[in-house]
């Protein structure tokens, strides 16, 4: 935030000489954003790069009659909102841009802003726009034509089908109600010619949208659309908008017999074939969006994207979706849709029949190992070969290319090429469990025998949520202290060994990396991290502290270097950073802020593009082999009775302030004990064996009270803290 400057274009329009890169986001209306081009090319110095972030608007009519530098420099660079979190950038060339500008685009796209970068014609709303449009229109108008509930469909056109949770009508929610009548109804004037145009003027669908509309009822935004959200007992509840008497009610449990039969499928396109060929209400439904959607696709490509790929990626990227059309189209099978889309009324265009008749059966081409390799191109008709990008590594196709070394139900290792070792979790939402342990020991032994260096990571939603909470209960209801006991021991031993590894291990976190995920992060040598990077040490929300070597890691990190430069240091604001970040389970909302709070070191390195992430951290073991030189193991800081006794206190006032539990303190008492070296008389520095073994003994009282088991329990029962 301190780098952003704030102006505005009445007084500060003079500031744009100085500028490299101008971009205008403005008001969707032509004639302003034309008398804004206008001024900005009177002020601007030659050669600047000057885009626009329409989200539909003709890039050649935006910069027409400006300088031919300008439209040289000038293209579309559509940034789906929220930029920070959804992946892609539309980037529109007009006939005049300079070629080399549209590769500069790509390129700083991808790596400096991370983006996934889609090349779009200048057609109105583009590619994703376009698409959500239209196919999302075809959906509602669906919905009103056949009874079905607001919650029928949002059952059914969410994670079942390989899309968020938001669905259809809650995506209309959050995207504002008068936001997509207003792109709806400027698509349908600026499409004359698409036949499908009148998918986005239907007679229940305006009657619907209009009366939202008059009422203001706009999306979450009123806190009542297709939703109205409400307090009840102190839990906010979103009431569905009964489409028959427009009226809120009371949200029901939506049940389809077909979807219980399919939804644990987990192959997303086999679960959507088996869906589509069900007959009940919810097959029926997703039959016919995804016609449309197939249909839609065949007949676009060409006038609105250049290949199959762009048209998939613009779907993912921009709406985070797994699949795109064609991607879909192949899982369901195109052969043998094409005569049922035939009989519902679907008309694909001829390329397609063009492409199975001369023997190619799907849009994909793979090879024998069922990696893609290439994609179909009616113009060639024929598959071309699918553009190799050498800063992305998928571990699919590692394992499609019989990579894969070791594998255990959790967890697995992989060999990345160049004598470097992969790795990865796979456990539900990648907790760390036993099988991840056992192979972290089996990752040592091979990087002593086979591995030059090891990356640690994969590709899941998050790197890791922490450990496993279910193992801990089993545990403390069998009273299997001994074994509990060696569980701890086990993986700080492991950690440890990782740390000190005689060859490089880096770490490579993103997303969730919570509790023992971010242990197990901060015992590599060197961390790659993705620049959304949730990290913390979590433990103490279920009456537990970091036993696997969390303290330790943040002593060493945050307190030692203080100690370390200046001994006679004042250690107390320092050693209250790990206290509070522990105790208050403080999580990173990114990789720059876990910098901040010592998860992430001077040299670990931060990745913009998660797709790039692999190849970095790869990258970097490859930068360490040549001179790596073990690091040992030191000494932390251990601060003593008095520091003990001020975290004690400062633990105190917050229970007088009713800002924490009476068992909140007693947590917090244990993790103080352990941050000061267990109440030493005198601040000394201690091995760091020292410190872990009062973790463990931490850990292993507060498995024994039933208040922490109460804890973890509600923990995994309702994905929230409970405050006892």
């Amino acid at each position: 935030v301190e780098l952003v400057t704030t102006g505005n274009t009445e007084d500060d329009l003079s500031k744009l000489a100085d500028a490299d890169w101008v971009v205008e986001v403005i008001i969707e209306k032509l004639p302003i954003k034309q008398d804004l081009m206008a001024r900005i090319d009177a002020v601007r110095k030659p050669g600047s790069i000057i885009t626009t972030n329409t989200s539909g608007l003709s890039i050649a009519a935006i910069c027409q009659g400006r300088s031919d530098d300008f439209r040289r420099h000038f293209l579309g660079t559509h940034f789906f909102n929220p930029p920070r979190y959804l992946k892609l950038l539309e980037i529109i060339p007009h006939p005049e841009t300079d070629p080399a500008l549209v590769d500069f685009m790509f390129k700083f796209g991808s790596e400096r802003l991370g983006k996934g970068c889609v090349l779009c014609k200048d057609t109105p709303n583009f590619i994703a726009n376009r698409f959500i449009s239209i196919i999302g229109s075809v959906g509602i108008n669906y919905a009103l034509d056949n009874g079905y509930t607001v919650e029928e469909v949002d059952a059914i056109t969410g994670p079942l089908i390989g899309h968020p949770k938001t669905a259809t009508f809650c995506l209309q929610d959050l995207v504002g109600i008068d936001v997509s009548v207003y792109v709806g109804r400027n698509l349908y004037d600026a499409v004359v010619d698409d036949p499908w145009r009148d998918v986005l003027h239907h007679e229940k669908a305006d009657q619907l949208f209009d009366w939202l509309m008059s009422n203001k009822f706009l999306g979450r935004k009123t806190k009542q659309g297709f939703y109205k959200t409400v307090t009840v007992k102190g839990e906010r509840v979103h009431m569905p908008l009964n489409l028959q008497t427009m009226e809120y009610e009371e949200p029901q449990k939506v049940r389809f017999e077909s979807v219980g039969k399919h939804r644990k499928i987990e192959n997303t396109g086999a679960r959507i074939k088996a869906m589509l060929n069900e007959e009940d209400r919810a097959g029926q439904y997703l039959w016919h969006l995804h016609a449309a959607l197939f249909t839609y696709a065949s007949l676009k490509l060409g006038e609105i994207a250049n290949t199959i790929v762009d048209i998939d990626n613009a779907n993912k990227w921009g709406f985070a979706h797994e699949l795109g059309p064609f991607e879909i189209w192949d899982a369901v099978g195109v052969a043998e849709t094409l005569p049922r889309l035939a009989t519902s009324g679907y008309e694909v265009a001829g390329w397609v029949f063009e492409m199975i008749d001369s023997g190619h059966p799907t849009f994909y081409q793979r090879n024998d190992k069922g990696v893609v390799t290439g994609y179909y191109d009616p113009a060639k008709k024929g598959y071309v070969p699918l553009k190799e990008d050498k800063r992305v590594i998928i571990i699919n196709t590692l394992r499609a290319e019989a990579k894969e070394v070791e594998r255990l139900e959790g967890a697995s290792l992989l060999d990345m090429g160049d004598g470097v070792g992969l790795l990865k979790f796979h456990s539900k939402m990648n907790a760390i469990d036993a099988d991840i342990v056992e192979m972290v020991d089996k990752a040592l032994k091979r990087l002593d025998e086979h591995f030059d260096g090891l990356v640690i990571s994969n590709q899941g939603d998050n790197f890791s949520v922490g450990a496993n909470l279910m193992m801990v209960v089993m545990g403390v209801h069998s009273e299997q202290w001994d074994q509990l006991d060696y569980g701890v021991r086990s993986a700080q031993t492991l950690y440890q060994m990782l740390r000190y590894a005689p060859k490089p291990v880096v770490t490579a976190p993103f997303g969730m990396t919570l509790g023992g995920g971010a242990e197990i992060t901060m015992a590599g040598a060197r961390i790659v991290a993705h620049s959304e990077l949730y990290m913390g040490l979590v433990e103490f929300g279920v009456g537990l502290i970091p036993g696997w070597g969390g303290c330790k890691e943040l002593l060493r990190r945050v307190v030692n270097p203080v100690m370390e430069a200046t001994p006679n240091a004042d250690v107390l604001p320092h050693l209250q950073k790990v206290f509070e970040q522990i105790a208050l389970a403080k999580v990173s909302e990114s990789a720059m802020q876990a910098r901040e709070m010592g998860f992430l070191l001077p040299g670990d390195r931060i990745v913009m593009n998660r797709d790039h992430l692999l190849a970095e951290a790869k990258r970097e073991v490859l930068h360490l082999i040549p001179n790596y030189v073990p690091l040992r193991s030191g000494k932390i800081w251990a601060a003593g009775r008095d520091a003990l006794s001020a975290l004690e206190v400062g633990a105190w006032m917050l229970r007088e302030g009713n800002y924490a539990t009476e068992y909140d303190i007693v947590v917090a008492n244990k993790l103080a004990y352990i941050l000061t070296g267990g109440g030493l008389s005198e601040p000394q520095w201690v091995d760091e064996q020292y410190i872990l073994d009062l973790e463990r003994e931490a850990i292993l009282s507060l498995m024994h009270e039933e208040k922490t088991l109460a804890r973890i329990q509600y923990m995994l029962e309702n994905g929230s803290p409970l405050r006892n």
